[in-house]
């Protein structure tokens, strides 16, 4: 890969007076404000790891405020017409699109995606909010034939107050995919989203705030994952819960939820398996394959993330792969001609060399890559890992970072029986020139989003989520709203 120009010392100066230009804070009841007790997080930009900015921390009583707020605000938004709640949400896909680029360049400092990629991001979250705006009018109910004298019908309601956390690896999609569908139905919420990359989510917030979203309708904190969530599962205020993030913790909060019924929406993580059949066209799977798996630094829960292909076409697989991975540009994203930035923070740095360590200890071959880049800042090099045998810990953790690990395998339904063997089932991706292969794969795979021919993740028009431990329940597409409404069966008899 190419290492851009070492020029950190700019970068730092740079970074921190676009970042001085964002507006941090807690979001509640239609205004901006810090903590009750003034406490902080450090936000640190991971080119360098210096910090560039503070944002508020929550407290109880903050908590508390928010889920009045939200609590105060369901009933009129609730009764608010479509039209209405559509016009609100189009005026801030308007405010978010002329906006993108500034969004854009805070992200890129906060979380380190590059520039483009950042922006590109604010733009296809704007289109989330656009789909819901216009599925908000759509939300019909339907009326059932029955006794000449009964009326029976079914009724859409929101479910009410929502608690949401969103994690950091996507600064405008994930919250996004809960404020705009949540708000479109007509729902209130309280959304803690990542401290690490408070700026992007702030930015989104002020872009309801002036569409003229009504105060109280979406409240934004930032706290402590555990208290933070805790609370607002623990609140009689909130109906349901709805979560991004790991396998683990997303099993406490659901468990939690769940002992005091409460509905949840879990998106989970995965370990997505991609099959290269025999008759697959292995340079163009590994052009397609390496533009989803290098996006983001490998960050994305749906990031292609175990390799199996046929050992006919490994050997120009793999050579086109470590092409493609050599010719990455790793710096600074701010700089144009960068195509991957830092890893978010240095944990992902140290997980991900744990990782390759571990690989080369079970006897994989690093092809390129396979180490950090220089000793300040989050870089590693994008690292392709052949001959990786199964019980190196790659193979069943999500490496959630740069790394692709490849091994090989002859029997397709052998490969299908790997690609399920883990309790995950989030994606997966199969490359065949065949049909008849191609339904094999889109019925054998466990997951509940699939690709072929391609590794493209989540839609803003299709549902998306996971089955086994990768989570309950669907976000986008029309089932994305559907989820925040309560079906009511209304029985009336009419004489």
């Amino acid at each position: 890969m190419t290492i851009a120009a070492d020029t950190r010392t700019d970068a730092t100066t740079r970074a921190a007076e676009i970042y001085s230009t964002a507006r941090l804070g807690l979001y509640i009841d239609g205004e901006w404000r810090e903590g009750a007790q003034g406490r902080t997080f450090e936000v640190l930009n991971p080119v360098d790891d210096s910090v560039i900015g503070r944002v508020a921390r929550a407290e109880a009583s903050d908590l508390d405020d928010a889920l009045a707020a939200a609590d105060r605000a369901f009933p009129a938004w609730r009764d608010t017409s479509a039209f209405e709640k559509a016009r609100i949400l189009m005026k801030t896909v308007a405010l978010l699109r002329e906006r993108a680029p500034e969004i854009g360049r805070l992200m890129a400092v906060e979380q380190g995606k590059p520039v483009k990629d950042a922006t590109t991001e604010v733009l296809r979250v704007s289109g989330t909010l656009e789909w819901c705006a216009q599925e908000t009018r759509r939300l019909y109910g339907r009326i059932i034939p029955t006794d000449v004298d009964t009326s029976l019908t079914v009724r859409y309601e929101p479910v009410g107050v929502v608690g949401a956390i969103v994690p950091w690896n996507f600064p405008a999609g994930s919250p996004m995919r809960k404020m705009s569908a949540a708000i479109a139905a007509g729902c209130t919420l309280v959304i803690k989203a990542s401290q690490e990359v408070p700026a992007t989510v702030c930015a989104l917030v002020q872009a309801f705030h002036d569409a003229g979203l009504p105060a109280g309708v979406l409240n934004l904190v930032f706290g402590r994952g555990a208290e933070t969530a805790e609370h607002l599962i623990d609140s009689p205020t909130t109906r349901l819960i709805a979560f991004t993030g790991s396998v683990p913790v997303g099993k406490e909060l659901n468990a939690r939820a769940g002992g005091l019924m409460k509905p949840t929406i879990m998106e989970l993580g995965g370990h997505a398996p991609v099959i290269v059949a025999a008759d697959a066209d292995p340079i163009q799977a590994a052009r397609r394959a390496s533009a989803a798996k290098w996006a983001n630094a490998g960050q994305v829960c749906t990031s292609p993330s175990r390799f199996l292909v046929h050992e006919s076409i490994a050997e120009a697989f793999t050579a086109e792969m470590v092409r493609l991975a050599e010719a990455l540009v790793v710096g600074d994203p701010l700089d144009d001609d960068v195509t991957m930035g830092p890893l978010i923070n240095a944990r992902r740095v140290e997980s991900t060399d744990a990782l390759v360590t571990d690989a080369v200890a079970h006897g994989a071959i690093v092809a390129t890559g396979g180490h950090r880049i220089g000793e300040k800042g989050c870089f590693y090099a994008p690292t392709i890992l052949t001959n990786v045998p199964l019980d190196a810990e790659v193979m069943s953790e999500e490496p959630f970072g740069p790394i692709a690990p490849i091994t090989t395998f002859t029997d397709l339904d052998e490969a299908i029986r790997i690609a399920n063997s883990l309790p995950f089932g989030l994606a997966a991706y199969g490359f065949t020139e065949s049909a008849s292969t191609a339904d094999v794969l889109a019925r054998g795979f466990e997951a509940g989003i699939l690709s072929i021919n391609h590794c493209g993740g989540s839609v803003t028009e299709a549902p998306s989520g996971g089955v086994k431990e990768s989570g309950l329940g669907r976000e986008s597409g029309p089932e994305g709203v559907q989820a925040y409404l309560i079906t009511k069966r209304v029985s009336h008899k009419l004489r």
